[in-house]
Parts: structure tokens; sequence; C-alpha cells
């Protein structure tokens, strides 16, 4: 059984950073690609980063450029480093990997920008 857990989030003022950690494990991480993914209240969820097995990384345009997405396959661990965070970036933020057709999803961490 896959299973994952994020860590990091936090209450952060806008401009700020937050460094979030995704663990895996029932999986061959190094062999699946990566996403991370955002949701508010009364909105769906919103892909906000991509990492591929090769480390090929994408990132829609209301992050590029702040958000930075990395794996770490020893420690079957993957990061979303978030610089310049601004109030629309507040909501539950989980990761998800997708093993033999079978999306599997954390249980979320909430990330708060406000002053």
């Amino acid at each position: 059984q896959v299973h994952m857990m994020e860590s990091g989030g936090g209450l952060v003022q806008p401009g700020g950073s937050l460094r979030l950690s995704c663990a895996v494990s029932g999986a061959n991480f190094k062999l699946y690609t990566l996403n991370w993914y955002r949701q508010t209240p009364g909105k769906e969820r919103e892909l906000v980063a991509t990492i591929t097995s090769g480390g090929d990384t994408t990132y829609p345009d209301s992050v590029k450029g702040r958000f930075t997405i990395s794996r770490n396959n020893v420690r079957s661990t993957a990061f979303l480093q978030m610089n310049s965070l601004r109030p629309e970036d507040t909501a539950v933020y989980y990761c998800n990997i997708r093993v033999r057709g079978r999306d599997f999803w954390g249980q979320g961490t909430r990330v708060s920008v406000s002053s």
C-alpha cells in the first residue's frame, strides 16, 4: 500500500517562504512522477508543480518563478519550495503519485499566507 505524508505547512506573512515535504512509502519512488496540488474551499484541486522520474519539472503560470519542486530518490521524498508567497497561495497542499493507474494522496498540509 502506498502511503504519503506531507509536512511543512504553516502561517507565513506575504513575501515569506515555506518548504513542504512529502514522504512516500510503499512504492518504488524513483520510477514515478510526483505532483503537488492545492485546494481551497469551494474550488477544485489545482495542480501547482510536477516532477517526472527524470527530474523534469513543470509549473502553471500562477506559481512559475516562485515555487520549485524537487525530489530525493534516496529518501523517497519530494519537496516544494515556495517563495514570495501571496495571500492567494493560501490553501491545503497535497502531494500525489499515480502507481499502476491508481492515484494516491497524502492528508494535506495547510498553508496560510496572511499579515
